[in-house]
């Protein structure tokens, strides 16, 4: 089974290693992600996120750019196994190849500070998603929703082919993207709230407006998202993977679902304890009923699809 994954914060977790002054690399690291193990899971695509904290990174332009510098050498030296992509054509091209994809994400929209030339320029870099927000209000987004710079943002994003990301948006944010948007938007890394109350997941609503609208939720493998802790422990079960993936699909229908494990961006246990164990939850899909082709559209296709259409 080939896989697609919409998040990851790998490439944070490996700029923000080197700051402390420790060995990082992508090809092989200690991490839930890297070459190594995204090619036993046989992954024909990653999304790769650029992640910024406000309260900690100092100016987000420049630490987006800086992450995105080491993204970019870290493919060049394993360009053998791996290629930054931007289209679905050359995701196919790597694929036939046996080399694994790699897509470019911000998880930030302040990154490029409300400025759409520095949106055309991340654009450049090879971004072709982006979230307008983190954990704070920003120039794009707050609780109350999209700001007038972020409608205009979203509109610039759309004209460009940048996918519109609503995970760690306010409800307010979802409804505005709704609203404002034209084409269909993703959520890279989100839950289904009826399963697990955290603020982060949707509502069956915005599961079945998301749907409706062509976009697809990649399912977050983190525990706390999953399901209420059990003594203060955050446990991903890939059981409870499942039990999301599955409401999801009735909620919304099989092609509105997708993966987003968040991996290398939080804490807790984990079942599926890194990329290469991606067939437990292959494995638990078939178990529960699922056929082949629902599989496949869940662990791949679907994403395609979308990548295709913008």
């Amino acid at each position: 089974m080939y896989t697609a994954d919409l998040h990851c914060d790998t490439i944070s977790k490996i700029y923000h290693s080197r700051k402390r002054k420790e060995a990082a690399e992508l090809r092989s690291n200690p991490f839930q992600v890297d070459i190594q193990k995204l090619r036993q899971g046989n992954y024909i695509l990653q999304n790769f996120a650029v992640f910024v904290d406000l309260e900690q990174d100092g100016d987000p332009y420049q630490c987006a750019k800086d992450q995105i510098a080491v993204l970019k050498a870290e493919i060049h030296k394993n360009a053998d196994k791996i290629r930054q992509v931007t289209s679905v054509t050359e995701i196919l091209q790597n694929q036939a190849k046996g080399r694994i994809s790699a897509l470019l994400t911000l998880e930030e929209g302040e990154a490029c500070k409300g400025d759409i030339k520095k949106l055309e320029e991340f654009y450049a870099e090879g971004v072709r998603m982006m979230t307008f927000t983190w954990n704070y209000d920003n120039s794009l987004g707050t609780k109350d929703g999209l700001t007038k710079r972020g409608i205009t943002i979203l509109e610039n994003m759309e004209r460009l082919g940048i996918l519109p990301d609503v995970s760690h948006l306010s409800e307010a944010g979802f409804y505005d993207v709704c609203r404002y948007s034209t084409k269909p938007f993703v959520a890279s890394h989100s839950n289904a709230a009826a399963l697990c109350g955290h603020k982060r997941n949707l509502t069956d609503t915005m599961i079945r407006m998301l749907a409706e609208r062509g976009g697809i939720i990649g399912v977050n493998y983190y525990g706390l998202f999953l399901e209420e802790p059990k003594n203060g422990i955050s446990y991903g079960r890939v059981q409870r993977i499942a039990d999301h993936i599955l409401h999801m699909i009735q909620i919304g229908g099989i092609s509105c679902v997708g993966l987003g494990s968040d991996f290398d961006g939080f804490d807790g246990r984990l079942e599926l304890s890194d990329c290469s164990k991606i067939e437990l939850l292959e494995t638990e899909l078939r178990r529960r009923g699922l056929k082949n082709s629902e599989i496949e559209a869940v662990f791949y296709q679907n994403v395609l699809r979308i990548y295709k259409e913008i």
